[in-house]
């Protein structure tokens, strides 16, 4: 038998698309989404009131006009990839509000709430990819939603370093550079957006996963996951100014739906990507990671160590409770 890898052929391709969308619709990637767009669009007010409020003590550091310039990039990138009546109606008037509000609220009981409350798009994102990849009994529910809590703080901290950086830095590198090299600042914008949102994705599915896979397996899916949301906001936009040019509208209700649907496009860009990653593992086995290994050869050194583990990761085993007199996990009554 022949150890070279078996490259990938046009049949291989099909039968990923097949198995890909033979996967999403076993998960129901449309409840999936909606769950995860409804979260998202839940957690938007707690997620600004986290961002903004830090900002409020860390970008003065950065001068007097860095909290200013920050609010006005993020209404700007927000019409980048909503419509106008979302960015006008709801973004914007947010984000003003809580501009002018947060210093005080950081040190609030409200602010930790915030916390917990603006975890939940994270959580949702982060059942959705382990789901897709059939490694929900690796970890407990409770532990991985205290993992998404985790991450979203990771996240804010770095929003938070990064935010002034990013709005004050071009800026001040535009200031010292010739005009005919400030054009590549200017048109190099949407490709270094489409890059931060494909790094985004690849940093979720990397981190999410218990038994995650090798970081350049994790491309395609986000590849695809960047590509659905782009292509899908972009026809929304159009469908929604269409739409209101003909005088048809919902009314009141028109801003909260628009907003709904591009979260909604969000989660099912997310888990679709999940998905393609999932079937691509199933079609072509990826060797375990660095990690993976290094963790393996702890257990292999410390059986203490690896019961540890298993016992935090899946409570139920050890809990003498659930365990009948053969030390086998007893079965629940029906």
């Amino acid at each position: 038998m022949s150890d070279q890898t078996v490259r990938p052929s046009r049949h291989h391709v099909w039968r990923i698309a097949l198995r890909t969308l033979g996967k999403s619709w076993d998960d129901s990637i449309f409840a999936e989404s909606a769950q995860a767009g409804f979260w998202s669009a839940l957690s938007t007010p707690p997620l600004l009131l986290g961002m903004l409020g830090s900002l409020a003590y860390v970008a003065p550091l950065f001068g007097p006009d860095a909290l200013p310039s920050i609010e006005k990039s993020a209404i700007s990138a927000a019409h980048s990839l909503f419509s106008s009546s979302v960015v006008n109606e709801i973004i914007e008037p947010t984000v003003r509000d809580i501009t002018a509000h947060a210093r005080g609220e950081v040190v609030s009981l409200g602010f930790l709430l915030s916390l917990w409350a603006g975890s939940s798009a994270i959580s949702a994102f982060v059942d959705s990819v382990v789901e897709a990849h059939d490694q929900t009994p690796l970890r407990h529910p409770v532990r991985q939603r205290l993992f998404a809590l985790f991450l979203y703080v990771v996240g804010l901290v770095c929003a938070v370093v990064a935010a002034p950086v990013l709005v004050v830095g071009p800026r001040t590198v535009a200031e010292h550079i010739p005009d005919a090299l400030a054009n590549v600042l200017r048109y190099g914008y949407y490709p270094a957006l489409i890059l931060g949102l494909i790094l985004g994705v690849v940093i979720l599915y990397r981190v999410s996963l218990p038994e995650p896979l090798p970081t350049h397996r994790l491309l395609y899916g986000a590849v695809l996951a960047t590509a659905v949301f782009v292509i899908a906001t972009l026809g929304l936009r159009i469908y929604l100014r269409w739409i209101t040019s003909t005088g048809y509208t919902y009314g009141a209700l028109s801003t909260p739906i628009a907003f709904l649907l591009f979260a909604f496009f969000g989660g099912f860009a997310i888990m679709l990507g999940a998905e393609l990653n999932a079937a691509i593992q199933e079609e072509f086995p990826a060797p375990r990671t660095h990690a993976h290994r290094l963790r393996k050869w702890l257990f292999s050194r410390s059986p203490a160590l690896k019961r540890t583990a298993e016992a935090l990761s899946n409570p139920m085993t050890t809990n003498p409770a659930t365990q009948d007199r053969s030390g086998e996990p007893a079965e629940r009554p029906t």
